[in-house]
């Protein structure tokens, strides 16, 4: 059985080949490229990457401008309904500020862009997304962004943690987010929301392959081994 992904590509969009690259590396099928001007999502898909990038030139607030494209109603709608949605980076501030995802994405606390690869503490490893990890790794995931600062309420920071869905956690924190959060899920558990960019480490050559077994584990889960 093919996986059949989709990747959505806004104006601005800057890993969305990084995204699709890694999906066909690692599933054998090629993913679906989907325009954010597109009213509907193709049928039938296992899998939807929102890429990094800086959509709409960051304008109003990064995120928030995609989060009204024509695709977005498509996509909260797939994700209602239990298709798995990835958002990296830029894509995990378009999910915010969609609703997927509670909190939102500030300005680093340094006020610099950031770029290097990070420490990540697997924190989660019983969703969709990290069930390929153990609890507790420490992996390797590079990042690249300037507002990457996590931010939420004590009340959604207090929900988020008791109920298990902060799933990756900064080891050496980067960018001032809030209690290192790095990456989130919702409560159903099949939308999740990271800074760092797994699908840049999939490669040894790439300076680390942890990023890898996030999209080998989720193939796995979806259309068998």
């Amino acid at each position: 059985m093919s996986f059949r992904a989709a990747v959505i590509t806004f104006p601005g969009s800057n890993c969305d080949r990084d995204m699709a690259v890694a999906l066909e590396k690692i599933s054998g099928s090629e993913p679906l490229r989907v325009w954010h001007g597109d009213a509907e999502l193709p049928e039938r898909l296992d899998f939807i990457a929102l890429p990094g990038g800086f959509s709409y030139g960051d304008y109003l607030r990064s995120g928030a401008m995609a989060a009204n494209s024509p695709i977005m109603r498509s996509v909260v709608e797939a994700a209602g309904k239990g298709v798995p949605v990835l958002g990296v980076c830029n894509g995990f501030q378009i999910l915010t500020e969609a609703g997927l995802l509670p909190g939102a994405l500030m300005r680093n606390a340094s006020q610099n862009y950031i770029c290097r690869t990070v420490p990540l503490k697997v924190e989660n490893n019983q969703s969709l997304f990290t069930r390929g990890y153990e609890a507790g790794d420490t992996i390797h995931i590079p990042i690249a962004h300037h507002d990457g600062n996590y931010f939420g309420d004590r009340e959604t920071l207090d929900r988020l943690e008791g109920d298990g869905r902060v799933v990756f956690r900064y080891l050496a924190n980067p960018n001032g987010s809030q209690r290192d959060i790095a990456g989130i899920i919702n409560s159903a558990g099949n939308v999740l929301g990271m800074m760092p960019h797994p699908e840049r480490a999939i490669e040894p050559e790439l300076g680390s392959s942890d990023g890898r077994k996030l999209f080998e584990g989720a193939v796995e889960a979806l259309v068998g081994a």
